[in-house]
């Protein structure tokens, strides 16, 4: 069975793929925190601003096959929109639930399978796109991904540390507050997209990624 928070369909708003339409699949779970608050100062990520509690979300639910939530998924790209149809497995964590079998049926729907995980976990083969996101002092063991995506400033997960994965892109992301509002002002998030530029420009090898959907304020 899969449990999925929510999915919808949107445009990706950060990384190498900023601006591509996909429908994000947000699984519910998490390997780094449980997603209730009272548990947030002891969690091996504090700072994550998502819900992936339950299966209550928007076009949330249990699937009991693969076959299932990739019809599901399916159902939320436009018909004959054209274009290359793209899924974006999130969460939460999503290779605590994503699989080969789900990947296959993805495919077979016609979707490009893209994922977004912290990288604690191995993948299963048949990714079509995959973006890694470090979190503190968790220890990473994906070594090659599409994208590396880090947090910034995050002071157990300095970019340093990551400079032996192999990744055809490598960003970094101002941290926000995880108490700011989802589309306002972040004094915050504003102080580390200054830290994180100047990052960028003393270290050319990294480029900076702002979270456009968060700017425009779309889901």
């Amino acid at each position: 069975m899969y449990r999925v928070k929510e999915a919808f369909y949107t445009l990706q708003g950060e990384g190498a793929q900023a601006g591509r339409a996909a429908v994000f699949c947000r699984f519910s779970k998490c390997n780094l925190w449980t997603g209730r608050e009272k548990d947030r100062a002891t969690a091996v990520c504090d700072f994550c601003d998502t819900d992936f509690v339950g299966t209550d979300g928007q076009n949330g639910g249990r699937f009991e096959t693969a076959e299932a939530l990739a019809e599901h998924v399916r159902r939320l790209w436009p018909e004959n929109a054209g274009g290359a149809p793209y899924v974006v497995c999130t969460g939460g964590e999503p290779l605590l639930q994503l699989d080969e079998l789900l990947i296959a049926a993805f495919h077979a729907a016609g979707f490009e399978v893209g994922v977004e995980t912290n990288g604690t976990l191995p993948a299963p083969a048949g990714i079509d796109w995959l973006c890694v996101s470090p979190k503190a002092d968790a220890a990473v063991v994906i070594a090659e991904c599409d994208e590396l995506k880090l947090v910034y400033p995050q002071p157990l997960a300095p970019p340093e540390r990551f400079q032996d994965i192999r990744a055809r892109h490598y960003f970094l992301s101002p941290m926000a507050s995880p108490s700011a509002p989802e589309h306002g002002d972040d004094p915050v998030k504003m102080s580390n997209t200054r830290r994180a530029t100047d990052y960028c420009l003393a270290h050319p090898r990294w480029r900076l990624t702002l979270q456009m959907h968060k700017i425009i304020g779309i889901d």
